[in-house]
């Protein structure tokens, strides 16, 4: 019997309610700018993040301020370990342009 399946699953599962507001309280950040990026993000993404997701967002949290601003304008892309799917697809998701009503 594989453990994978289960665990694969566990990480596409959509995050409740308590675990959202302990992440989007880490998320919080000391420049405003990084702050719209991530207010934006959790905007169109919540109610449907997942845990794959989650984990992403939190390694691009752990970098500073600037480095953070840099992958968030596109001023330069993740290297190493930062250069994963699940980070790059995260990070198309907050460089995502505002969408402006017509």
């Amino acid at each position: 019997m594989s453990v994978q399946p289960d665990a694969s699953l566990a990480r596409q599962t959509v995050l409740d309610a308590r675990t959202l507001s302990r992440l989007r309280w880490r998320c919080r950040r000391g420049l405003l700018e990084n702050d719209l990026f991530v207010e934006r993000f959790f905007d169109r993404h919540e109610a449907t993040m997942t845990a794959t997701q989650a984990h992403a967002l939190q390694a691009l949290m752990d970098l500073p301020d600037n480095d953070l601003l840099d992958l968030l304008l596109a001023r330069r892309e993740p290297q190493g370990e930062l250069a994963c799917p699940e980070v790059l697809e995260v990070l198309a998701l907050m460089r995502q342009p505002k969408m402006y009503a017509t």
